[in-house]
């Protein structure tokens, strides 16, 4: 079945839309997504086009007409890849029944099922059931007040999705059946779960599935959702016992939510390398010497945290307030050879870090911070717009070429010449400080088309340093995680980061997890690890086999080096 995917929102794309791609492995556009601006400044222009004819412009028919002519428009462009037009379009509207920001938008799906026709439309109704910790008792007065004042806006629920803490008994739903005139068997609960994966199963087990198609009469050509691996994949996320702690270096460290994208990402790779994600929130305020003064236990708590991670990771953000501190996080991973990624402003700190440490040049910085500063490394891109600030940064998917093939970054991506990832961005690393930056040791071995926009920036001889322009976490997917979160979610002893060997290891072990296969390996003992001396080309050499060598090869390495000199 192919599936259009649109959500309602009235200010800019929420986390739902992320939730959606992650969910059903699917590319979702800005055409997905709907706003009341983007509603308003349609109608708007065409009304200066004269498009009405003088006629006054009015919330109905205009507005709702407007909504429902864009419903149409993108609901037959498929979104999982596949041919043709979608077969079903799912909308959410967000908000609250009630909010006066929603009206026209209710309005106009009520005007949209009634023109489509019963068979043609089917509304889920999501609401809260609050269980009370007093008496117990799921309370049901929140669910029949909204499911009322969404009938009396025309809307009528065909399905509810009860959200509530605990699964609800078949007395409440025959309650709910009874007052909101919606049938027992279309009844869902939505209740707590070990893990968010465990959502899609927890709908199949109550066939909530079927009970769309029935509404939207497609029983008879539908097939049986197939979850099997979905299955394994969450209850292997409830048995992980060895934690991997990642710091989590930022500014808006206060609402996890900000993070969203990157906790998501962080997990796929987590899971896939059978560890369990733990993320140390550190306020990057909090890293600086200002705090050590003002707050010693919130500066002595930060600092702990870094040094007791696995892995730093430092995301993007905006305005000077903790740039400092992400500096100073920099600077430790770089020092002690922590494992770092560095996303957006975390690669741009990186690189102010190396500029001021190892160039010398103390006043180093982003002329976003400080626009008067004689060395900086991070400037405001030509094309961009300093006087209007709305729709105007760098965005979407664009292309990265790697320019070293031997680098960390292309070995983590399968070696491919180039990549595509999705960008936010208004500042990039200054093109005049880049040989500069790398005479002193510093890599910049992915660019754009044009080769002068850093992309990537990696540090040699490090176990893994890496910073990136772009958004990794965006394209990250539970079956499929982003190759740069699989590099820093998977640690190894501190022993075996001194030596080069494992050093590879590390990373030929990651195209494996990846399921494609290493085409060469840097070090010709490294390649008896995984294939055998008569076998001439890697590719010759099925993937399942080169795990199974590497395995066992491992094991006995391990054991001959914990009882030599060097343990």
């Amino acid at each position: 079945m192919i599936l259009c995917f649109y959500l309602f929102r009235f200010s800019k794309v929420d986390l739902d839309l992320g939730n959606y791609e992650r969910f059903l492995n699917i590319k979702l556009t800005r055409d997905n997504n709907i706003t009341t601006g983007k509603i308003y400044q349609s109608v708007i222009n065409r009304e200066r086009k004269g498009d009405y004819l003088g006629k006054t412009v009015q919330v109905v028919p205009h507005i709702t007409d407007a909504i429902q002519e864009w419903i149409e428009r993108v609901a037959v462009i498929p979104v999982d890849g596949k041919e043709g037009p979608a077969d079903v379009c799912v909308i959410e509207l967000g908000g609250t029944i009630g909010d006066i920001e929603s009206m026209p938008f209710i309005e106009a799906l009520g005007q949209f099922s009634y023109r489509v026709g019963v068979g043609n439309f089917c509304l889920i109704h999501v609401s809260l059931v609050p269980v009370l910790n007093v008496v117990g008792e799921p309370k049901t007065k929140p669910t029949q007040h909204s499911v009322r004042g969404l009938r009396g806006l025309g809307l009528t629920p065909n399905i509810l999705a009860c959200r509530s803490t605990m699964a609800l008994d078949e007395n409440i739903k025959a309650k709910l059946s009874q007052f909101c005139h919606v049938p027992v068997e279309n009844i869902i609960t939505v209740h707590d779960v070990p893990n968010i994966w465990h959502i899609p199963l927890l709908l199949k087990d109550q066939k909530a599935h079927e009970a769309i198609l029935k509404v939207l009469n497609l029983l008879s050509v539908a097939q049986e959702p197939v979850l099997k691996e979905w299955s394994s994949r969450a209850e292997r996320c409830d048995k992980l016992q060895e934690p991997v702690n990642i710091a989590m270096v930022g500014k808006y460290t206060g609402h996890c939510d900000s993070y969203l994208s990157i906790i998501k990402a962080l997990l796929h790779a987590s899971v896939a390398c059978s560890k369990k994600l733990v993320v140390d929130w550190v306020p990057a305020c909090d890293l600086e010497n200002v705090t050590d003064k003002e707050n010693p236990e919130a500066y002595k708590a930060a600092w702990k945290k870094l040094k007791g991670a696995d892995g730093i990771l430092v995301p993007g953000g905006f305005g000077d307030r903790g740039v400092q501190g992400k500096i100073l996080a920099a600077k430790y991973a770089r020092e002690n050879r922590v494992p770092y990624l560095g996303i957006c402003l975390g690669m741009q700190t990186a690189v102010i870090e190396y500029a001021r440490s190892i160039l010398g040049l103390q006043d180093a910085n982003s002329t976003e911070f400080d626009p008067k500063t004689r060395n900086p490394c991070v400037i405001f891109m030509p094309e961009g717009s300093k006087t209007h600030m709305g729709g105007t940064m760098r965005l979407g998917s664009r292309r990265t070429y790697f320019h070293a093939l031997e680098c960390v970054s292309a070995k983590l991506y399968g070696n491919q010449r180039h990549i595509d990832e999705r960008h936010r961005h208004r500042y990039e690393v200054n093109p005049d400080m880049v040989a500069h930056l790398e005479s002193a040791g510093l890599s910049f071995p992915g660019k754009d088309e044009t080769g002068r926009r850093m992309e990537i920036v990696e540090l040699p001889n490090h176990p893994y340093y890496v910073g990136v322009q772009f958004h990794p976490e965006f394209k990250s997917r539970p079956g499929k995680p982003s190759p740069l979160f699989l590099g820093i979610s998977l640690p190894i002893t501190k022993w075996a980061l001194e030596l080069d060997f494992f050093f590879h290891c590390r990373f030929c072990c990651l195209n494996l997890l990846l399921n494609s296969s290493a085409t060469c390996y840097p070090n010709p003992y490294l390649r008896s690890f995984f294939v055998p001396l008569h076998i001439q080309n890697v590719k010759d050499y099925p993937i399942h086999l080169q795990k199974k060598s590497f395995i066992l090869n491992l094991v006995t390495w391990t054991f001959l080096i914990t009882n030599s000199k060097w343990n």
